[in-house]
């Protein structure tokens, strides 16, 4: 028995080393998977982002062709109503599920800038469903729907963390504007 009180503080060194290696290892691995798991849901609300603004700038682009057939945009290659129909159901369609992907993932902050930059995109579709040929209200939409971009990718940019980015407003000569 003496032989095994002997070693039993050696014994008790070896337990409490095993459970303190235990404890550290587990708290490591759950460190490391909420690191992880943060990262993948980060990757997942960029791709939502992301997707979203380009559908909706999909429609956007197929707005200005529109608008070009009615004068009130000098895009180069005018759709006519006809043409841009079925487009712009389509680009419609294709947005639909990125908008709830943006919903399901996005902050509040960036769900509500991309809730604004549609709005001013569906009164541009608005304006050219009317067949209006008036370039100043045009512009005004125009200008309104760059401001709703510009706002939404600074809220992106303010959600992940990014740095900020260009405003993407360029003087273009004026035979390519677009």
């Amino acid at each position: 028995m003496s032989a095994f009180i002997q070693q039993l503080p050696a014994l008790i060194g070896v337990v409490i080393g095993a459970l303190g290696s235990y404890v550290v290892v587990v708290r490591g691995d759950r460190a490391r998977f909420r690191r992880e798991q943060a990262a993948r849901w980060e990757e997942r609300r960029y791709a939502a982002y992301a997707d979203w603004a380009r559908s909706l700038k999909q429609t956007v682009t197929l707005n200005y062709r529109l608008a070009a057939h009615f004068g009130n945009d000098p895009h180069p290659h005018p759709l006519s109503p006809e043409e841009a129909k079925p487009l712009l159901a389509e680009a419609q369609t294709a947005r639909d599920p990125h908008g709830e992907a943006l919903i399901l993932l996005g902050s509040p902050g960036v769900v509500e800038k991309g809730r604004e930059w549609v709005v001013t995109v569906l009164e541009m579709e608005a304006f050219l469903r009317e067949g209006r040929r008036d370039p100043g209200g045009w512009q005004a939409l125009l200008d309104r729907q760059r401001a709703g971009r510009e706002a939404y990718y600074a809220a992106v940019r303010q959600d992940l963390a990014l740095p900020p980015g260009h405003s993407a407003r360029w003087p273009l000569p004026p035979a390519a504007r677009l």
